[in-house]
Parts: C-alpha cells; structure tokens; sequence
C-alpha cells in the first residue's frame, strides 16, 4: 500500500499484523510478558530443530503465546500444558482456537478443570 493522497488505498490501522503469534489487546502484566517471552525463545531456536509436526492449527506455540497473552500467565500456561499434552499419539487433531472467555466452572484453585476446554465434543 501507498500512502499517497488520493490512491484509493486505504490505511486501516487495524490492519492485520504479519506476525504468526497473536497480536489482539491483552494487558501487559510481568507474568505474561514472561511467559510469552519463553515461548517467543522456543519459536526462535528450538522449535526449528523439533519440526513442525504439530497436529493442531493453530500449532501448540501460538496457541501458548495466545492463551497466555489472553488468560494470563496461570490460566494460559494451565491451557498450553494440556494442549500440548493432546498434540501427541493418540491425540486430537484439527482447528482447536484459544477460547475467547473461560468459563465460570474453571477456577485458578482446580487447573484439572481447564483439560476440559480443549476436548471434542
């Protein structure tokens, strides 16, 4: 796109990042900006020499960047770890999208409740 006046092009300014990672408004707290720091490392270096093999879209790093940047660091590390724990043999398949909003059964107190979210119906 041009920025020239008149081109009829149009600067939305909430154009779609090119980033692979989630790029919605989330509240900037230390836990989650370190926890998406870890994942945005293993993106970096690690996960080139695992592959991609990952069975989910999105894969299990953006789906970790995303809940966490979402649910904070507790909730969204809680949905990562089960996420990936689904990602091997035997496991789901498919589009499996971070929830918007976590329901009121789960509770930070019971982390077993957040497996629940993932699962096919």
């Amino acid at each position: 796109m041009c920025d020239a006046p008149g081109c009829g092009h149009q600067n939305d300014p909430r154009r779609v990042s090119r980033s692979r990672n989630w790029s919605g408004p989330f509240r900037k707290t230390p836990g989650r900006l370190i926890g998406m720091g870890f994942i945005r490392l293993y993106q970096l270096t690690l996960s080139s020499l695992i592959g991609n093999s990952c069975r989910h879209m999105p894969t299990c790093s953006e789906y970790g960047y995303e809940a966490i940047a979402r649910h904070g660091l507790w909730s969204g590390g809680w949905l990562t770890l089960f996420r990936v724990g689904r990602c091997g043999p035997g496991g789901t398949w498919g589009v499996d999208p971070v929830p918007e909003t976590l329901p009121v059964s789960t509770h930070w107190w019971a982390p077993w409740s957040f497996w629940r979210l993932g699962r096919r119906h």
